[in-house]
C-alpha cells in the first residue's frame, strides 16, 4: 500500500490510529512526492534525519517517478485539474499507486475522489 503524506504527518503527530493502518500493512510505500513533502516542512538538517530514521524504522520504501508515473499523472491533471480540482502533486501521488498496482491509503478522499482506476482506501482520524 502507498501512503499519503497526510498518514504520516498524523503518525507524526502521535495518532495511534494512523498507525495501526501502518502497522496492518505488510508492504509500506510511498511517492517520492510525499519524501520531498515530508522533507520540504523540515526546519534544519536534525529535522531531515528524523524524517528518514522514522521512515525507514517503519520499513517504507520510496517509490521513484518513473516515465509511466509521468505520463499517468499528465492524463490525470488534464482530465481532472478543471473539473476536480487536482493537483499535480496529488496526481502524481495518484499515478505511483495506479503504476505500481498498489492501494493508496489518504485521508483526503476529495484529493482522489475523480480517478475511477485508483484503488482507495480512506483513513478517519
Amino acid at each position: 500500500m502507498i501512503f499519503d503524506t497526510d498518514i504520516l504527518i498524523w503518525i507524526q503527530r502521535g495518532s495511534e490510529k494512523a498507525a495501526r493502518v501502518v502497522d496492518r500493512s505488510i508492504d509500506r510505500y510511498i511517492s517520492i512526492v510525499t519524501y520531498m513533502e515530508l522533507l520540504q516542512a523540515a526546519n534544519n538538517k536534525k529535522q531531515h534525519d528524523y524524517i528518514s530514521d522514522f521512515l525507514k524504522e517503519l520499513g517504507f520504501q520510496t517509490l521513484p517517478l518513473t516515465e509511466s508515473i509521468g505520463h499517468r499523472a499528465a492524463v490525470y491533471v488534464e482530465e481532472y485539474s478543471l473539473s476536480h480540482g487536482i493537483r499535480a502533486i496529488d496526481a502524481i501521488i495518484a499515478a505511483t499507486a495506479t503504476e505500481n498496482h498498489l492501494h493508496l491509503c489518504s485521508g483526503n478522499a476529495k484529493h482522489f475522489k475523480a480517478i475511477q482506476e485508483l484503488k482507495f482506501k480512506l483513513f478517519r482520524p
